[in-house]
């Protein structure tokens, strides 16, 4: 941890990752952050104290440079964190759908890259991450990205090939739940239930759910069924969700998920 690391486009996961780094351990004095307002970044050093810089600067300082820019936005921070970036550099690109050649082809050669995915849940150190090496990325190399990332949640390594499946999963995942949520919040409304109690209920019993799901060790399936009794309300329900094609509703819209993941790796708008 006496490395320094530079969060470069310092936004809220960008904020979320540094807070829990300082939390497992990091000094502040040895994470470096940079922001496109001049207020963001003296914001960040008076609530962490961490040290603002430019990119220029910290692309000669740190040891790890974390690029947390949009994915419309990483050519033209590439572009000018090219002539300082030395080949030992670790990058680590937290951009959506794209792929560690992108950098490895604009920067120096040799600079090993490493590619994740996390998502938004970050924010509450529950996140998902999913890492995947470059062409010239060790396992030491992972291993600090590993370490970096399981600050704020569950890391995993996959292969590169496999960060549009995950992305399509768990990147855009949160984004199902809430929508579940709301919808179910609606049915809750039409069946009597003011919104703040229909609210309650259901995130209460998501929660649960979920600490079932992983702690339990149990299938999903043999869970449900252990609430689904004969001729009872919860088959019912089940009944429905089959006969409207939720469960075929589901799997193609993570396939889109995953093809839009890959159209942007592509360069596709």
């Amino acid at each position: 941890m006496s490395q320094k690391v530079a969060v470069l486009g310092t936004g809220k996961i960008g904020e979320a990752l540094l807070s829990g780094m300082i939390r497992a351990g990091w000094a502040p004095s040895d994470l470096l952050v940079t922001a496109r307002r001049p207020e963001r970044a003296e914001e960040l050093r008076a609530r962490h104290g961490v040290t603002p810089a430019s990119n220029a600067e910290a692309a000669k300082t740190a040891d790890t440079l974390i690029l947390t820019v949009k994915p419309q936005d990483m050519g033209t921070l590439l572009g000018e964190l090219a002539p300082h970036v030395p080949a030992d550099r670790l990058i680590i690109s937290g951009a959506a759908g794209i792929p560690t050649s992108y950098f490895e082809e604009r920067l120096a050669p040799g600079t090993p890259v490493v590619r994740v995915m996390t998502n938004t849940p970050a924010l509450v150190d529950e996140a998902m991450s999913v890492i995947s090496g470059g062409t010239h990325a060790t396992d030491d190399h992972l291993a600090h990205a590993e370490e970096i990332f399981g600050a704020v949640g569950k890391t995993l390594r996959v292969p590169e090939s496999q960060q549009d499946a995950c992305t399509a999963l768990s990147g855009s995942g949160p984004a199902y739940f809430f929508y579940l949520v709301e919808a179910m919040t609606d049915a809750g409304i039409l069946l009597g239930l003011p919104r703040d109690k229909a609210h309650d209920l259901i995130v209460q019993s998501a929660i649960g759910a979920a600490v079932m799901l992983r702690d339990s060790g149990e299938h999903p399936v043999k869970l449900r069924e252990n609430v689904t009794s004969p001729a009872g309300t919860t088959i019912s329900a089940i009944r429905e969700l089959e006969n409207h094609g939720v469960r075929a509703a589901l799997i193609a819209a993570l396939e889109a998920a995953r093809d839009r993941s890959r159209e942007l790796a592509s360069g596709s708008n």
